[in-house]
């Protein structure tokens, strides 16, 4: 694993929602030193977005597939 014990750390919850399903989520964050290493801090121009953004119907398709 590229990161020490002590650079990453993750939560999670869950909790019944007003529907009566469980819904969940986690909290994921890793320290701005392990992300340097890898060249992924926002600071580092390597973090940059490189490309063009994906069409439009891409971005809608993806929203109907997240319900």
């Amino acid at each position: 694993m590229p990161f020490d014990p002590d650079e990453i750390q993750w939560n999670s919850a869950c909790v019944i929602g007003p529907d009566g399903h469980l819904h969940g989520w986690f909290d994921m964050r890793v320290s701005a030193g392990a992300l340097r290493r890898l060249g992924l801090h926002p600071d580092q121009p390597t973090a940059g977005v490189t490309g063009t953004s994906p069409p439009g119907w891409w971005h809608a398709a993806a929203e109907r597939r997240a319900h």
